[in-house]
């Protein structure tokens, strides 16, 4: 891949996906560009990489048009991550997710095109909506989109747009696009500040902290480990028969939320009881969960070969291992701190 495509641009290359995915494609000889405006991403996810040959890192937004011009014309290829994330900020900031991710994914588009640029765009599984598949049926590329009346579906359309857009490029106009479906991706970096499940039971169980599930806890989900999934869109990428294509990118091994939080208190050794919270306490009123989400790879498979290496135990390992460094760390800072002269 490196042949065709020397220099990458990575949108929301600070964040966890872009962080991994930024480090891997240095690894193996690119050249690197990070576009990041750091609203949710971080500088320390990236921060090993910055001064290495090869990497740069451009503080900015894909909202603005001359700054995604410029470093789109700079690149062979755009991996287009930036967007606005987790359930938490998404429901309280309809509006920023709407502007940031649709407005950002036009302006991406539009310079990929001037530039005659590759172009994979990340989308999510939220687009599958509310609508839960019968006999637990696996979501399929092809299904129906069906979105409900609350906000919390901002994400959701938003990025349901995204991909006609994608789509409407490569069609009318010869983009080469690529759009990417992930299912509930998790790893080292991820941070719990946004809503996502996995850090939180993790940060919770290690603290001695109430493990909080929201709902009745029989929602189902299938978890990917981040290293699978940069791995899927590499290959995704180097595919030319994926252009003009949407994949579903995640994991076959399903679990409920309630097993996960007890699977994690027993990997931790945690005390920690398990509590079952209502959506309106944890969100507020009008708010929608999807109560299965698990994905159907044979699309992805067929045509890249591509099947998940890490099972939910060997996430689990990785996951406890970061997170107990982290809280590690803060309790040797806050030592420091509280013994320091005043």
């Amino acid at each position: 891949m490196i042949d065709l495509y020397p220099r990458v641009l990575v949108t929301g290359g600070a964040g966890f996906i872009g962080s991994h995915l930024a480090e891997e494609l240095l690894a193996a000889g690119h050249e690197v560009a990070v576009l990041d405006d750091l609203s949710t991403g971080s500088l320390r996810n990236i921060q090993p990489l910055i001064g290495r040959p090869g990497f740069q890192f451009h503080l900015g937004s894909v909202l603005e048009a001359a700054v995604c011009d410029t470093l789109v014309s700079r690149a062979d290829l755009v991996i287009h991550l930036a967007a606005a994330v987790g359930v938490k900020l998404i429901f309280e900031r309809p509006a920023e997710t709407i502007e940031r991710n649709v407005m950002g994914t036009s302006r991406i588009l539009d310079a990929c095109l001037r530039h005659c640029r590759k172009v994979f765009v990340a989308s999510t599984s939220e687009v599958y909506g509310k609508e839960p598949r019968v006999g637990g049926a696996r979501f399929r590329e092809d299904d129906d989109i069906t979105l409900g009346a609350s906000m919390r579906w901002a994400y959701a359309a938003s990025k349901a747009i995204d991909e006609y857009l994608a789509r409407a490029y490569a069609q009318s106009k010869g983009l080469p696009a690529v759009v990417g479906r992930l299912f509930n991706t998790v790893g080292p970096r991820q941070s719990s500040a946004y809503g996502m499940v996995l850090p939180r039971f993790v940060s919770w169980a290690l603290e001695g902290k109430p493990i909080q599930v929201y709902g009745d806890g029989s929602q189902t989900r299938a978890f990917c480990h981040v290293r699978d999934v940069t791995r899927a869109v590499r290959l995704l990428i180097a595919e030319p028969r994926a252009e003009g294509e949407i994949f579903n990118i995640g994991s076959s091994e399903t679990v409920t939320i309630l097993e996960l939080a007890q699977r994690v208190k027993e990997a931790t050794l945690s005390a920690s009881e398990i509590r079952l919270i209502p959506y309106e306490q944890a969100y507020g009123p009008g708010f929608d969960d999807i109560k299965n989400r698990v994905p159907d790879l044979g699309k992805i498979h067929a045509l890249v070969g591509y099947e998940p290496r890490y099972s939910l135990d060997a996430i689990l390992r990785d996951v406890i291992e970061f997170v107990s460094t982290l809280l590690s760390r803060s309790t040797k800072l806050e030592s420091a701190a509280a013994v320091s002269p005043q």
